[in-house]
């Protein structure tokens, strides 16, 4: 990203704007974990599938041993959504960066904050439209 597109990205009050090496910086992080979630998706849905094609999975089990697997199988449904949501997340970041509007609370769209953006780069609220989402 140029200097002048960084520089205009939303900033809080006494924040400085953005530079192209923090920008990058960030992107960084968020294209790193973009592979990792990616990895993370292909090994639990190669586990599943593995599962899935063993003839012998389940044969003679007792109702606890069945009623642990339902639950595994639940557990590992449940971290693949999140993943997946994180992925997503992450993924969305890097458009809006790519758009220009990354930093802009897309529901009052008041800047987040660089300070906020930089410990958590999937931040799409502000700190006052979060915490009013989180009181819902």
């Amino acid at each position: 990203m140029k200097v002048t597109q960084a520089a205009r990205l939303p900033v809080r009050a006494g924040e400085s704007p953005w530079t192209p090496e923090e920008l990058a910086e960030v992107r960084g992080l968020l294209e790193i974990e973009i592979e990792v979630r990616k990895a993370e998706l292909r090994e639990n849905e190669d586990e599943v599938a593995e599962r899935l094609t063993d003839p012998v999975e389940g044969a003679g089990d007792d109702p606890a041993d069945v009623g642990a697997k339902a639950f595994q199988r639940e557990h590992d449904l449940a971290l693949a959504y999140n993943t997946r949501d994180l992925l997503a997340m992450s993924e969305r970041a890097i458009e809006r960066m790519d758009a220009g509007t990354y930093g802009a609370c897309e529901s009052c769209g008041q800047a987040i904050g660089k300070a906020r953006l930089q410990a958590f780069p999937r931040a799409t609220l502000c700190v006052t439209c979060k915490q009013r989402e989180e009181r819902r």
